[in-house]
């Protein structure tokens, strides 16, 4: 189940006002292990994207803090439904923020769409201003995503092949199948994957490409 799935089936959650608490907000920081959430009063626009993340078996943040999503995932540059967007809040240089799911602009870009928690108290999609963007955010499975080590190159098969695909579909490259068989649509998402990234397109996984992949991972 893919993370806008889960995080739409929540649509409609809010607070109560008053002294009663929603549980369901209370189990979202139960379910994803982040301490201090104690009632619905405390933001947790954070703790619900750490629980749709981990529901979805996804990198979490473990935090409770909207800004600790910087630091997850990799910095994408042309987000898709589903990834983290991180905004700030008051100003560019304090501690506060925003974070939630991307899942769409308005016609001139000016406006990020964003599903997310402890929006006006509740979990729904809300329009904000992108000029508030601090990152956005592509995040994976749990100890799944690796990096294959070159040479490879077209009619290679094998696990590197494997992790070279699955590496491309994250980065937003379509590959196709993650079949582990090098063919035309795996040399394809890498020559798009090189051009963009200023290197030299020839569809050959070398050290190169590899260096920058590093370099993208650790952003």
């Amino acid at each position: 189940m893919d993370l806008l799935k889960i995080a739409a089936s929540q649509l409609g959650t809010k607070e109560i006002s008053g002294s009663e608490d929603n549980p369901q907000i209370v189990k979202y920081a139960e379910e994803s292990g982040i301490i201090g959430i104690t009632n619905d009063e405390i933001a947790w626009c954070s703790t619900f994207v750490n629980w749709v993340a981990k529901k979805a078996g996804l990198q979490s943040s473990g935090s409770a803090a909207a800004r600790s999503w910087t630091n997850i995932g990799i910095a994408v540059k042309d987000p898709k439904p589903g990834d983290i967007v991180v905004f700030w809040r008051e100003d560019p240089l304090s501690w506060k923020g925003h974070v939630g799911f991307f899942t769409g602009f308005n016609k001139d870009a000016s406006i990020v769409y964003c599903l997310g928690g402890n929006q006006s108290n509740a979990v729904n999609i809300t329009g904000y201003d992108a000029k508030k963007v601090l990152s956005y955010r592509r995040i994976s499975q749990v100890d799944t995503l690796s990096i294959p080590q070159p040479t490879l190159k077209r009619r290679d098969k094998g696990n590197e092949v494997i992790k070279l695909q699955k590496l491309l579909n994250f980065l937003g490259y379509n590959c196709g199948d993650v079949d582990g068989d090098f063919g035309p649509k795996t040399e394809n998402a890498l020559k798009l994957f090189q051009a963009n990234n200023q290197l030299t397109v020839d569809g050959i996984y070398t050290s190169e490409t590899l260096n920058t992949v590093e370099s993208l991972l650790q952003s």
